[in-house]
């Protein structure tokens, strides 16, 4: 059974993910059901256009709520609303400065999915 450990991600020179596995494991291998389902929530994240355009709107800076509200045509109140599943999933993460908060992407992971993903439909 694989594990999150056992299993990296990796971009080769095409721009396309491959999946490496650890000695010992095989590509055809099925995770755990705790995995898919954690998996499976991951995914779900992804279903609403609102929370993909703010994702969008993080990637590579940090925004404030008004100011990912203005970019993404939505309002403060959907925003903040919509950061909240994004926070939970660890999609996005935030930092406080003064009364003000801001949010970037939580980390690369988020970045490759949208990238990778974005690739993916554009085929």
């Amino acid at each position: 059974m694989s594990t999150c450990s056992d299993v990296r991600i990796r971009i080769n020179k095409g721009g396309r993910m491959s999946t490496c596995f650890e000695v010992g494991e095989t590509p055809g291998e099925m995770p755990d059901e705790e995995r898919l389902y954690d998996l499976a929530d991951l995914f779900r994240v992804f279903s609403d256009t609102t929370r993909i355009k703010i994702l969008f709107a993080l990637m590579g800076r940090e925004l404030c709520v008004a100011c990912i509200a203005e970019e993404t045509g939505t309002t403060q109140s959907a925003v903040s609303h919509q950061l909240r599943t994004l926070k939970q999933a660890h999609l996005v993460k935030f930092v406080r400065d003064g009364r003000n908060v801001v949010y970037s992407l939580a980390d690369d992971h988020v970045y490759t999915m949208l990238s990778q993903g974005l690739t993916h439909v554009c085929e």
